[in-house]
């Protein structure tokens, strides 16, 4: 992958237990690794209801440089962080051939009103 097709500076985190102040169980979610240049493509987006409201959906493939997959061995309980959006990885897809990238199946979670 040349680095002219990596337009987009994404983070990859892993939901880890943590403590509030009460000392309570809650999970928090945790940048592993260094952020890195992806490619990102939108590959098609629809409309869904959730809870009785319709929200839209939108599935990208990110595609990192392998090495970093090796790195963080990125996985479907971690999600991806691409200009303020949050994508849920839904598969890893690794060149195994060439070794070369990997591409990330994710879907955006849709962001909650407040």
């Amino acid at each position: 992958m040349r680095a002219g097709q990596r337009s987009a500076l994404v983070e990859i985190q892993r939901n880890v237990p943590v403590r509030d102040e009460s000392g309570q169980p809650i999970s928090a979610w945790q940048t592993i690794g260094n952020p890195v240049w992806a490619d990102v493509r939108h590959r098609s987006g629809m409309e869904a209801l959730r809870g009785d409201t319709a929200v839209s959906v939108v599935q990208v493939s990110v595609r990192i440089p392998y090495p970093v997959l090796a790195e963080v061995a990125a996985d479907t309980s971690m999600r991806l962080l691409c200009d303020g959006d949050v994508y849920e990885i839904q598969a890893v897809l690794p060149d195994r051939q060439k070794r070369r990238h990997a591409d990330l199946v994710c879907q955006q979670i849709p962001a909650r009103a407040e």
